[in-house]
């Protein structure tokens, strides 16, 4: 009987236990983010148990905004025996600037299209070469 540390799963297993496509699965091994640790005589994957907790961290650092490049390099700190936090906790401090950024910009649309909608009059005439004058800037009559 295999004990649970050579407990191999197939890719439809590992995609029932993760909520993770197989599509998905196999593209991230393209891109090097995981590895199958072999493959059956009829060539299916077989990954080892450890598979799940590197697509539960993907999950986690893509909902947190990074990208799979981002998490590629993570990772490849963490397969060389290296803790990556050093490099996750940059990485989110540049994600919350960004975030930050984002705000501000939304912020100032905000203002503007308030600024649009508080004095909106429905006007009928059209103007030539003219869209909708309210929000081209266009003085109205």
């Amino acid at each position: 009987m295999l004990t649970q540390e050579t407990k191999l799963l197939l890719i439809g297993q590992v995609t029932d236990i993760s909520g993770i496509p197989i599509r998905t699965i196999r593209y991230y091994e393209s891109l090097g983010l995981i590895k199958s640790s072999r493959r059956t005589e009829g060539g299916f994957r077989q990954f080892s148990l450890d598979v799940l907790t590197r697509l539960a961290f993907i999950k986690r650092a893509q909902n947190l905004g990074l990208s799979l490049e981002e998490i590629g390099n993570i990772l490849q700190v963490y397969d060389q025996g290296q803790a990556p936090c050093g490099e996750i906790k940059e990485k989110l401090q540049d994600k919350l600037l960004q975030i930050d950024r984002q705000i501000d910009q939304l912020l100032t649309l905000r203002s503007e299209i308030k600024g649009l909608l508080s004095g909106w009059k429905n006007i009928g005439d059209q103007y030539e070469d003219t869209i909708c004058p309210i929000i081209q800037n266009i003085p109205q009559c």
